[in-house]
């Protein structure tokens, strides 16, 4: 269940912006979601795989060239399945509580 809502952050954060992997981390750190970096690389590699984001290199100034990944068109019709699946699993749980 966390790899999945994991890859439903990364499409999240990449849905406002592109991002390389440490802004992405920080982001979920920012969350209260502590995840590593050997957590994050492979998740973004299949999600990359899958065709639900791309990426590109940036030539950075402190530093070696960074990976900005970016979110496609599967992604976003991917992320807009998980949303609803989301809200699905809140209303349950709502029903559950009252």
């Amino acid at each position: 269940m966390r790899k999945g809502v994991l890859e439903y952050c990364i499409l999240r954060i990449l849905s406002r912006k592109e991002a390389y992997a440490s802004s992405i981390l920080e982001e979920l750190k920012n969350a209260n979601m502590l995840v590593v970096e050997g957590t994050l690389y492979p998740l973004l590699i299949r999600q990359k795989n899958q065709g639900l984001l791309s990426y590109r290199w940036e030539e950075s100034t402190q530093g070696p060239p960074r990976k900005y990944y970016v979110i496609t068109d599967k992604g976003r019709d991917q992320l807009a399945e998980m949303d609803a699946a989301w809200q699905e699993l809140v209303n349950s749980i709502e029903t559950l509580r009252k």
